[in-house]
Parts: structure tokens; C-alpha cells; sequence
């Protein structure tokens, strides 16, 4: 699957999104109880829409946090990966960090959108060269109000498949 292509064609079109979603449930099995809604954003960047239901709320019933932590991962993620082809470049998450402030009582989202130069100039760049890059994602979490919940910053690791090892 072309995620880059379907991704794009997600912006304009309610069917893509449609199959944008369907993938990334069956692809990501661990986020298909919370419900995720991806969205890519017309001007760039990704929206993960959090529904206010009840395997995602706490027991105070506000949206938990470690929901809001893996929509914020999840957004990161795919923005990251609309801008670099996972088929060249392996990804993943080095760290996670969320500051709470606000208590979500409806639905929340993230948002995400890197610059197509910052990307260029601070990853692609040093990719080519064939060098490890760490980048940090600062991930805004609203609630369906649009009031500021929580900020996530998450840390990725990219670089070329052919040097990843691994020990067996």
C-alpha cells in the first residue's frame, strides 16, 4: 500500500478517508479500540479525532490520558511518514513525553504538521548522507472545543533500512 498516495488522496476525497482508516485499523490493531479518526489537514500535516466514548474515558470521566498520549503518537507518526517512505526509511518512536493541562470531558484531537523545509533541511537531508536522525514532534491536543489539553512531545528515530541491525 501507498500510504504517501493515500494519504493525499485523503484530502480531498471521503472515500480515501474511508480506506485511509480501514487500513490503519487493520494495520495498527493495538489503536482499534479507541476509535481513531485520521484526518490529514487540506493545508498539511495530520488530525487523530479521539471520540468521546466509553473504552477511552478514565474513571472520572474525561478522556484518559494514555489515550490522548497514543493519539499523539499516531499523528506524529503518520505526519512524519507523509513526508518519508517507510519502504526507505524505518521509524520509530525513541521517547514520549505528555504535559496535561486541561482534563478532556468531550472528544479531543491532535494535530501535527511539520514543514515541508524544516523536514527537508533537518531529516531528509542527513538521511541521504546516511546518518541517524532524532526528530522531536511537538504534538497540540485540543478537546472538541478547541481548548489546549495537553502538548506531546515525541522523539523519533529515523534512518535508512539499510543500516538498521538488529541481534538475533
Amino acid at each position: 500500500m501507498e500510504l504517501q498516495r493515500l494519504i493525499e488522496h485523503s484530502r480531498s476525497s471521503a472515500l480515501a478517508r474511508w480506506w485511509l482508516n480501514a487500513a490503519l485499523r487493520r494495520m495498527i490493531p493495538f489503536n482499534r479500540p479507541h476509535g481513531f479518526r485520521v484526518v490529514p489537514m487540506p493545508s498539511g500535516g495530520i488530525r487523530v479525532v479521539v471520540p468521546a466514548r466509553r473504552t477511552n474515558r478514565n474513571h472520572i470521566k474525561g478522556i484518559h490520558a494514555c489515550c490522548l498520549a497514543t493519539a499523539a503518537e499516531l499523528c506524529s507518526g503518520l505526519a512524519l511518514m507523509e513526508h518519508l517512505d517507510p519502504k526507505h526509511i524505518r521509524i520509530i518512536m525513541k521517547s514520549l513525553a505528555m504535559e496535561y493541562h486541561y482534563q478532556a470531558k468531550s472528544g479531543a484531537y491532535a494535530e501535527y504538521a511539520p514543514s515541508a523545509e524544516e523536514l527537508e533541511t533537518r531529516v531528509a537531508g542527513p538521511l541521504r548522507a546516511g546518518q541517524a536522525v532524532l526528530h522531536e514532534a511537538e504534538v497540540r491536543v485540543c478537546d472538541s472545543q478547541g481548548k489546549h489539553v495537553a502538548t506531546g512531545r515525541i522523539t523519533w528515530q529515523m534512518k535508512p533500512w539499510d543500516k538498521v541491525r538488529t541481534r538475533v
